[in-house]
């Protein structure tokens, strides 16, 4: 259910990738880690990463040789959870022999990763706030407040604010936590780095598996870069051990990839304009004038509806066309539309 470790990883040989938005995250957790007082927020989708920036912001803090203890607190029921978190005296429930010290406790020093923190209930929001607002707390049938120096790290892949605007989520606790904000980039925005990363899990299954995978044909290479990857990094790693595992080839081609484009296929069902397109997806749709049109300018009228479409989002005009970030971008400048 937790973890809790004092050892000191390289974990910042675990990140890959030379793309400016890992950088950038990069270098905001090392700026955080030097203050252990800062409560901190990392949002992502699963699969980029979270746990790993965790642990790369206490590896940095001058706290670094005390104690890191992780919690998915999605996966664990609310009865349950106040106990592992807080602890128990003797006695406080059916089953409790001896008191039992919480995370928080063992934590003290440290740094406690409360990941998933979206998926806690209403009630116990109230319980978490206080801990987290005044750094002390009760265990179960305690009597005694129990003060902590830890410093509290809480992750996430939902979308808090909305939560909180739908009621799902205490606003309180939203900007308790959200001190200092880590948002990772997911894979599909980082289209190079995903060919480095690809390359590491190659290096790191052939050495598992004993195989002799010399790497990625041109053909899964461009089909890496081009792929959405909902499951981010954790998706391309599964991707690749099996390619590793189970073909037989020196080189991975596209065709060993495992990839279901109907399954990962992203979906938007309240979104009225991409029924529509679905309804119509046809290119008949793309009516060619009589006098002729360029290439280019049929590129910049499906970038600017795509603008248009996703309220100037550019991550989300991206998606509507299929590409990563960057890529969309570049083609943004140079139809002078940056």
């Amino acid at each position: 259910m937790a973890n809790t470790t004092t050892e000191i990883p390289n974990l910042e040989s675990e990140i890959i990738g030379d793309s400016q938005p890992i950088k950038q995250v990069i270098e905001t957790a090392k700026q955080v880690a030097r203050n252990s007082s800062l409560t901190t927020l990392i949002i992502g989708e699963s699969g980029t990463g979270k746990e790993i920036f965790a642990r790369l912001i206490h590896n940095f803090s001058k706290t670094v040789e005390q104690p890191f203890v992780d919690i998915n607190c999605g996966a664990i029921p609310e009865t349950l959870l106040e106990s592992e978190l807080f602890g128990y005296e003797k006695g406080a429930f059916t089953g409790a022999h001896a008191r039992k010290p919480g995370l928080f406790e063992l934590a003290n020093g440290g740094t406690i990763f409360l990941d998933e923190i979206g998926q806690i209930t209403p009630n116990f929001q109230v319980k978490l706030l206080k801990a987290v607002e005044n750094k002390r707390f009760r265990r179960i049938n305690g009597v005694k407040e129990i003060e902590i120096s830890t410093r509290i790290i809480a992750a996430t892949n939902i979308n808090l604010m909305e939560a909180v605007k739908t009621g799902k989520f205490r606003e309180d606790l939203y900007y308790r936590l959200n001190v200092i904000q880590l948002q990772l980039p997911p894979l599909r925005e980082r289209e190079d780095d995903a060919l480095l990363i690809a390359r590491k899990f190659i290096d790191c299954f052939n050495k598992e598996y004993d195989r002799n995978v010399k790497g990625l044909a041109n053909s899964a290479k461009q089909l890496i870069r081009n792929y959405q990857w909902p499951g981010n990094i954790r998706q391309l790693k599964n991707v690749i051990e099996r390619a590793v595992l189970v073909e037989s080839t020196d080189w991975i081609e596209a065709e060993h990839l495992s990839i279901d484009y109907n399954r990962d296929k992203p979906q938007n069902n309240n979104d009225t304009n991409n029924k529509t397109i679905r309804q119509n997806d046809d290119f008949s749709l793309f009516k060619i004038p009589p006098d002729g049109i360029s290439l280019e300018e049929v590129e910049h009228k499906l970038i600017q509806s795509a603008l248009d479409q996703a309220d100037g989002n550019i991550s989300k005009a991206a998606r509507l066309l299929k590409m990563n970030r960057g890529k969309f971008r570049y083609r943004l400048e140079q139809l002078g539309n940056g």
